[in-house]
């Protein structure tokens, strides 16, 4: 009798001791081994480009909001990049990155979210509570730049983040970035000086 209690003693405590082993590995498979989740936004079609920019995309509002859009144009050898947002929405503190897309162009933590604190462009050339201008000289033309363009906008539910549609980041944040090429750009410029270049602080990174 006593060898039977001791046989379902010892069968006991192996039972416990081996799903204790099971989740504890099943934690550590868990654990930092494991890459954070992207945030995933809402699928948004790419605006059509009537031909009034040399480029266009969507400003994607708290993830699930078009709250406006941001445009590229080139005139001479500055770049024109404007934010500007839909009825009902407006916009305030706007963070601007810009550089060739094969270099470093963005400032990145360690979890490869951008920082936007040390983006270059943080004073628009001009600004109103619906549209944001950046004026920056052209260094290079005819490369493939990559753009991260983000802002704080006011809707109807309050207020909310905004990045300008593009791909996500290798980060675990929603912010986004986005490519064009200068090359499919026309110049309009017609050999004029205006004069007007903006207090804008540097030219785009290479």
């Amino acid at each position: 009798m006593k060898k039977i209690t001791l046989m379902l003693t010892a069968m006991s405590l192996s039972l416990v001791l081996g799903c204790s082993n099971e989740s504890l590995g099943d934690e550590n498979i868990g654990g930092s081994q494991k890459k954070p989740k992207k945030v995933e936004t809402t699928p948004f079609d790419e605006p059509e480009n009537d031909g009034e920019h040399c480029f266009i995309t969507h400003l994607i509002a708290g993830q699930t909001h078009v709250a406006g859009s941001v445009t590229i144009d080139v005139d001479g050898d500055q770049l024109i990049i404007t934010y500007t947002t839909n009825e009902d929405w407006t916009i305030g503190t706007t963070h601007l990155s810009i550089g060739i897309c094969e270099s470093d162009w963005v400032p990145l933590n360690g979890a490869g979210n951008p920082q936007i604190g040390q983006f270059e462009f943080t004073e628009p050339t001009s600004q109103t509570s619906t549209e944001v201008v950046y004026i920056i000289p052209i260094s290079e033309v005819g490369d493939t730049y990559c753009f991260a363009a983000h802002a704080e906008v006011e809707g109807p539910a309050g207020g909310e983040t905004a990045w300008a549609l593009g791909d996500q980041f290798d980060g675990n944040s929603w912010a986004m970035y986005e490519e064009f090429n200068l090359s499919d750009c026309e110049s309009d410029d017609d050999g004029e000086d205006d004069g007007d270049n903006g207090d804008n602080g540097g030219q785009i990174p290479t």
